[in-house]
Protein backbone atom coordinates (compact mmCIF):
# COMPACT_ATOMS: atom_id res chain seq x y z
CA UNK A 1 0.00 0.00 0.00
CA UNK A 2 1.12 3.15 -1.12
CA UNK A 3 -0.74 5.50 1.73
CA UNK A 4 -2.14 7.74 -0.79
CA UNK A 5 -5.92 8.16 -0.84
CA UNK A 6 -6.78 9.13 -4.52
CA UNK A 7 -9.93 10.81 -3.16
CA UNK A 8 -8.18 13.25 -0.94
CA UNK A 9 -9.36 16.93 -2.78
CA UNK A 10 -7.30 18.54 -0.68
CA UNK A 11 -4.15 17.29 -1.76
CA UNK A 12 -4.94 17.59 -5.33
CA UNK A 13 -6.26 20.82 -4.55
CA UNK A 14 -3.03 22.00 -2.68
CA UNK A 15 -0.58 20.13 -4.82
CA UNK A 16 2.36 22.67 -6.03
CA UNK A 17 1.89 21.88 -9.82
CA UNK A 18 -1.44 19.83 -10.05
CA UNK A 19 -3.56 22.39 -11.27
CA UNK A 20 -1.78 23.29 -14.45
CA UNK A 21 -1.04 19.50 -15.95
CA UNK A 22 -4.96 18.99 -14.84
CA UNK A 23 -6.44 22.54 -16.56
CA UNK A 24 -4.20 22.75 -19.63
CA UNK A 25 -5.87 19.58 -21.50
CA UNK A 26 -8.90 21.48 -21.89
CA UNK A 27 -7.69 24.20 -24.35
CA UNK A 28 -5.54 21.74 -25.98
CA UNK A 29 -8.21 19.60 -26.96
CA UNK A 30 -10.68 22.84 -27.96
CA UNK A 31 -8.24 24.25 -29.83
CA UNK A 32 -6.75 20.74 -31.48
CA UNK A 33 -10.65 19.97 -32.23
CA UNK A 34 -11.82 23.45 -33.39
CA UNK A 35 -9.17 22.91 -36.17
CA UNK A 36 -10.65 19.84 -37.05
CA UNK A 37 -13.68 21.35 -37.72
CA UNK A 38 -12.61 24.02 -39.45
CA UNK A 39 -11.50 22.01 -41.96
CA UNK A 40 -13.69 20.22 -42.32
CA UNK A 41 -16.70 22.80 -42.44
CA UNK A 42 -14.42 24.26 -45.46
CA UNK A 43 -14.50 20.53 -47.23
CA UNK A 44 -17.76 19.86 -46.48
CA UNK A 45 -18.63 23.47 -47.22
CA UNK A 46 -21.46 23.07 -44.05
CA UNK A 47 -21.59 26.46 -41.88
CA UNK A 48 -22.72 24.78 -38.70
CA UNK A 49 -19.00 23.69 -38.60
CA UNK A 50 -17.17 26.66 -39.25
CA UNK A 51 -19.87 27.90 -36.16
CA UNK A 52 -18.69 25.09 -33.70
CA UNK A 53 -15.27 25.89 -34.93
CA UNK A 54 -15.88 29.22 -33.27
CA UNK A 55 -17.34 28.01 -30.07
CA UNK A 56 -14.14 25.91 -29.66
CA UNK A 57 -11.60 28.49 -30.36
CA UNK A 58 -13.43 30.88 -28.28
CA UNK A 59 -13.28 28.34 -25.04
CA UNK A 60 -9.63 27.16 -26.02
CA UNK A 61 -8.71 31.20 -25.37
CA UNK A 62 -10.74 31.38 -22.63
CA UNK A 63 -9.21 28.49 -20.54
CA UNK A 64 -5.35 28.93 -21.95
CA UNK A 65 -5.43 32.10 -19.17
CA UNK A 66 -6.43 29.57 -16.26
CA UNK A 67 -3.84 27.13 -17.89
CA UNK A 68 -1.11 29.83 -17.92
CA UNK A 69 -1.32 31.06 -14.83
CA UNK A 70 -1.64 27.88 -12.76
CA UNK A 71 1.99 27.18 -14.99
CA UNK A 72 2.94 30.87 -13.54
CA UNK A 73 2.32 29.61 -10.15
CA UNK A 74 3.61 26.31 -10.18
CA UNK A 75 7.01 27.81 -11.41
CA UNK A 76 6.96 30.19 -8.23
CA UNK A 77 5.85 27.90 -5.87
CA UNK A 78 7.65 24.45 -6.93
CA UNK A 79 11.02 26.27 -8.17
CA UNK A 80 10.54 29.32 -6.07
CA UNK A 81 10.67 31.58 -8.76
CA UNK A 82 14.39 30.59 -9.74
CA UNK A 83 15.72 31.87 -13.70
CA UNK A 84 14.67 28.99 -15.73
CA UNK A 85 16.66 27.59 -17.99
CA UNK A 86 16.81 24.42 -20.81
CA UNK A 87 13.21 22.75 -21.50
CA UNK A 88 11.86 24.90 -19.06
CA UNK A 89 12.46 28.13 -20.59
CA UNK A 90 11.48 26.73 -23.80
CA UNK A 91 7.79 25.37 -22.07
CA UNK A 92 7.44 29.03 -21.05
CA UNK A 93 8.76 30.88 -23.75
CA UNK A 94 6.69 28.63 -26.61
CA UNK A 95 3.12 28.94 -24.03
CA UNK A 96 3.44 32.59 -23.83
CA UNK A 97 3.32 32.05 -28.19
CA UNK A 98 0.79 29.76 -28.05
CA UNK A 99 -1.53 31.69 -25.59
CA UNK A 100 -0.82 34.63 -28.09
CA UNK A 101 -1.90 32.39 -31.02
CA UNK A 102 -5.37 30.90 -29.55
CA UNK A 103 -6.38 34.17 -28.87
CA UNK A 104 -5.00 35.69 -32.80
CA UNK A 105 -7.28 33.20 -33.81
CA UNK A 106 -10.02 33.94 -32.37
CA UNK A 107 -9.76 37.65 -33.02
CA UNK A 108 -8.83 36.72 -37.03
CA UNK A 109 -12.17 34.79 -37.28
CA UNK A 110 -14.94 36.49 -39.10
CA UNK A 111 -17.54 38.15 -36.74
CA UNK A 112 -20.22 36.74 -38.93
CA UNK A 113 -22.47 33.89 -37.53
CA UNK A 114 -23.12 31.08 -39.83
CA UNK A 115 -20.49 32.68 -42.59
CA UNK A 116 -20.45 30.72 -45.77
CA UNK A 117 -18.13 27.68 -44.80
CA UNK A 118 -16.01 28.54 -48.21
CA UNK A 119 -15.40 31.76 -47.30
CA UNK A 120 -12.97 30.51 -44.48
CA UNK A 121 -9.47 31.95 -45.66
CA UNK A 122 -6.78 29.64 -46.23
CA UNK A 123 -4.32 31.45 -44.40
CA UNK A 124 -6.88 31.57 -41.05
CA UNK A 125 -6.20 27.41 -41.74
CA UNK A 126 -2.71 28.24 -42.15
CA UNK A 127 -2.69 29.99 -38.52
CA UNK A 128 -4.56 27.46 -36.76
CA UNK A 129 -2.06 24.69 -38.21
CA UNK A 130 0.74 26.88 -36.85
CA UNK A 131 -0.33 27.03 -33.44
CA UNK A 132 -1.44 23.46 -33.63
CA UNK A 133 1.85 22.92 -34.16
CA UNK A 134 2.90 24.79 -31.36
CA UNK A 135 0.20 23.43 -29.22
CA UNK A 136 1.73 19.92 -30.28
CA UNK A 137 5.40 21.65 -29.27
CA UNK A 138 4.73 22.78 -25.98
CA UNK A 139 2.95 19.31 -24.91
CA UNK A 140 5.75 17.27 -25.98
CA UNK A 141 7.58 19.76 -23.36
CA UNK A 142 5.65 19.49 -20.89
CA UNK A 143 5.34 15.88 -21.35
CA UNK A 144 9.63 16.10 -20.19
CA UNK A 145 8.73 18.62 -17.46
CA UNK A 146 6.03 16.21 -16.09
CA UNK A 147 8.67 13.21 -16.71
CA UNK A 148 5.77 11.41 -18.86
CA UNK A 149 8.49 11.22 -21.96
CA UNK A 150 11.11 10.64 -20.22
CA UNK A 151 11.34 6.98 -20.41
CA UNK A 152 11.52 6.83 -16.57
Amino acid sequence: MLGVNPFDLKAALLAKHAQHVVLIHFPIAMYLGGTVFDFCARMSRKPVLAEVARWNFLFAAAMCIPAAVTGLLAWQWALEGKHLKGVLLLHLLFGCATVIGLWLTVWLRPKRRLMRAEAIPFSQLLIETGVCVLVALIGHLGGFLSGVNTGS
